[in-house]
């Protein structure tokens, strides 16, 4: 029986270790990543591009988010907004962005095409068919395009590479709930994105994502993107078959936050977590994982001693330091508040990830959905252009 509990003990202490040396590897590994020039790009100089950006409804920032798309400091480009709902409060502020900014060409295109149950990726179809130029950018309305947005994103562009995406990076946070949604984003959903790119295994992210057209239309075009739920892991799964990579830019494009509640940030994390199982269950098992609340409750259990529980406390503090020490170095959001929320994440993350196994319903933009690959479908117009 003794030696039972001497082989539990030591069993305990040695997962501790190893999870808390992984993740000191991943800090270590997103920092080096972050901010690299990973050399030349491929990417031909002054190619024009289309940016498609499909928008629904007003949010906190939608005006500057959406302005910045006017001020790119970019040669060649066209603007293509998709909204499927004309009478959208968002679509009065397109037009007037689009009368004060007359040299940007720039259009409005009004109707979805419902190839699939995302409503993101019905809103674009039209806008990539109507995209004029060879390489296309999709963005969310809610990205914070700096003036060098496009030439960041031609510069992850390699010989190997199907799609250059950007992660999100939360900022400007009003109130510590928008704080603990910075702690999700950047220094856990950010860092693992740039580790997994760094071995190989880059992963889609539907924020922003700069394709060739000529080479997804040779994979289905943009309706292939309805194979799964969400179209980010559509795309991974189908530039990794195309013998293709993903490439992330060497820094990801800041998201605005302002205030968020306690339930908008569960809400959202269930959901983003239920379509990671789905997509990607066997890289989304070991999640659990990805925090101390797991090792370090299992290491006090075991080995109920006084010291153990200093060791661990000790563990955690240099857990939590690196993960301070890598938003500092990216320059991302940070203050005394963001360690609480590292806490909080922790603790909310276990039953968001048992959560995840439970069921595959979500609820998206008020549409109740079930997660599931599905083929794309045929497609079904809903309204007509504007």
């Amino acid at each position: 029986m003794a030696g039972n509990v001497e082989t539990g003990m030591v069993l305990a202490l040695s997962l501790c270790a190893l999870l808390t040396v992984i993740n000191l590897a991943s800090l270590a590994m997103a920092g080096r990543r972050l901010g690299r020039d990973p050399g030349p790009s491929t990417f031909p100089a002054r190619a024009p591009v289309s940016l498609v950006r499909p928008v629904c409804g007003i949010e906190a920032f939608s005006e500057e988010m959406l302005t910045r798309g006017f001020l790119l400091d970019y040669p060649d480009y066209e603007l293509i907004f998709c909204v499927a709902d004309a009478d959208d409060p968002i679509v009065p502020l397109l037009h007037r962005l689009m009368a004060a900014h007359p040299r940007i060409p720039s259009r409005l295109i009004v109707g979805d095409e419902r190839v699939s149950d995302n409503p993101k990726l019905n809103n674009c179809v039209r806008g990539w068919e109507a995209a004029g130029h060879d390489w296309v950018v999709l963005a969310d309305s809610n990205v914070l395009m700096p003036p060098d947005y496009l030439q960041r994103l031609q510069a992850a562009w390699r010989a190997n590479t199907g799609l250059v995406c950007s992660t999100p990076v939360g900022a400007r946070p009003i109130g510590f709930f928008a704080e603990l949604e910075c702690a999700f984003l950047n220094t856990l959903q950010a860092r693992w994105q740039y580790v997994g790119e760094s071995v190989g295994l880059g992963f889609a992210q539907g924020k922003s994502m700069l394709w060739h057209k000529p080479f997804l239309e040779s994979q289905g075009g943009i309706r292939a993107l309805a194979a799964e739920i969400a179209e980010d892991a559509a795309a991974t799964k189908l530039v990794r078959a195309a013998g293709r990579r993903v490439h992330l830019v060497a820094s990801p494009f800041e998201q605005p936050l302002g205030r968020r509640t306690l339930r908008e940030i569960w809400s959202r994390q269930q959901r983003w977590a239920r379509l990671r199982r789905v997509t990607f269950p066997l890289f989304f098992a070991p999640e659990i994982g990805t925090g101390p609340l797991l090792p370090f409750t299992l290491a006090v259990a075991c080995v109920p001693e006084p010291v153990m529980a200093g060791a661990a406390l000790a563990m955690a503090g240099l857990w939590y330091a690196a993960e301070y020490a890598l938003a500092v170095r990216a320059g991302w959001h940070r203050g005394p508040r963001l360690l609480l929320a590292f806490l909080v994440r922790d603790a909310l993350f276990p039953a968001i990830w048992v959560s995840a196994w439970m069921q595959s319903a979500i609820v998206w933009r008020g549409n109740a959905m079930e997660i599931r690959p599905k083929e794309p479908g045929r497609l079904r117009p809903r309204a007509s252009a504007a």
